[in-house]
């Protein structure tokens, strides 16, 4: 902590390998006095997900890229946002990237790689889950920068974004996308007054008009009585309610938001949205879904369960010639991931052998000798790519098959 303010990595040292495990360390020095560089192919990939499906969404493919720029390495991977597909029933697994060079080259960068696509595709896979359930029409607002280091807060809001996300708390994480955040007032402000309403009135008064008019509604007293308390007060400036109720207060959530709906209907306020927050995971936009209109999600997205992505060598250079290799657990030999979009259909061959008609390959080379080769796209077009392999899971219900 002497030369730095806060205990995170500058951007030099991850990109000089400085964030590396110990034991590549010893790796080079053992290979550099054995005088022994093997060529490799190396895949990254994950056997097992977190959630009940088999399906998750890469992301943290521009940062790897960024991260091996410039080392002599040919990097071929899925889109960034991409869907990939594993098999719960037998070793099928759809490798996201794939990496050839010579070992002692790049091997000090497996650690950071592998946290950028880890931890980014755990946010975004999440935020994909979610949009999922919810459905397309329903908002979904990221809160949870705070449950989380601030050097992660960017990445979050990224995740979560592509993933399906409408909007983002983090004033750093949204202005880094070219995005407005989001967000009204927390509870600390509603406490500064003795009357909740003289602090929407206050918040109405002072905050640009191009921003919602969302008033939380449980601070003093329940949420209907709030409610209809804000209605009351903002009129048809009233855009929404917020109902951050905690859980030792919250008894039947559903019920709550029903009478809440039922109230402000009945007082001319139809058009008046209800989103929840605190705490929501998947079981709540289930439970909840047809009664609410958005939802404020935290926790859930911010520490999102990590896709246990593995690099691991498939193939090594022995006496000049390239040999397949693998540990136990795992199979050897570089392969392709071809998608079939109108069957629902994955399939994962060994590399070079020609896939069936009207399979797509879903790996793209993008780093030639350390040289990226391909254009990156726009968030916007990310996204777009995530919201539409969404729709394709919700109507084909894909599969991946592994052919040997």
């Amino acid at each position: 902590m002497k030369d730095r303010i806060f205990l995170m990595p500058e951007a030099d040292e991850i990109k000089s390998g400085q964030t590396t495990d110990f034991y590549f360390i010893n790796v080079e020095k053992i290979l550099d006095g054995e005088q022994k560089n093997p060529r490799v192919a190396m895949e990254v990939y994950t056997r097992y997900l977190p959630y009940p499906d088999n399906w998750g969404i890469v992301s943290g493919i521009y940062e790897s890229l960024n991260l091996l720029e410039g080392v002599p390495v040919d990097v071929w991977s899925m889109e960034e946002g991409e869907l990939f597909l594993t098999s719960k029933t037998d070793i099928s697994y759809e490798p996201v990237m794939r990496i050839e060079g010579r070992y002692r080259d790049f091997a000090r960068y497996e650690t950071a790689l592998l946290g950028f696509l880890c931890s980014f595709s755990g946010v975004s896979t999440k935020a994909a889950r979610m949009r999922f359930l919810a459905g397309p029409e329903k908002t979904l607002l990221s809160f949870g920068t705070r449950r989380a280091h601030p050097a992660l807060a960017p990445m979050i809001e990224r995740g979560a974004y592509i993933g399906g996300f409408d909007g983002f708390s983090n004033v750093l994480g949204a202005g880094l996308l070219g995005k407005q955040g989001s967000g009204t007032m927390p509870h600390s402000f509603i406490l500064l007054y003795n009357d909740p309403r003289d602090a929407w009135v206050a918040f109405d008064k002072h905050v640009d008009q191009e921003i919602p008019r969302i008033a939380l509604v449980d601070t003093y007293y329940d949420e209907k009585t709030e409610s209809i308390m804000a209605l009351e007060t903002l009129g048809k400036r009233l855009s929404g309610v917020r109902l951050d109720t905690p859980g030792s207060r919250r008894g039947d959530w559903r019920k709550i938001a029903e009478e809440v709906r039922w109230e402000l209907d009945q007082r001319g306020g139809r058009g008046i949205k209800i989103i929840i927050s605190g705490g929501v995971d998947e079981s709540d936009i289930t439970a909840m879904n047809d009664v609410v209109d958005g939802y404020g999600i935290g926790t859930s997205v911010a520490d999102a369960p990590t896709i246990d992505f593995n690099l691991k060598i498939v193939e090594v250079e022995m006496e000049g010639k390239m040999v397949k290799r693998s540990k136990r657990g795992d199979i050897s030999g570089k392969k392709e991931a071809y998608r079939n979009f109108g069957y629902g259909s994955d399939i994962i061959l060994p590399e070079g052998r020609d896939p069936p008609e009207g399979y797509e390959p879903l790996m793209k080379k993008w780093l030639e000798r350390g040289k990226i080769i391909r254009k990156t796209e726009t968030v916007e077009e990310i996204r777009e790519r995530v919201m539409n392999r969404i729709g394709w899971v919700k109507d084909k219900h894909p599969s991946v098959k592994l052919i040997s």
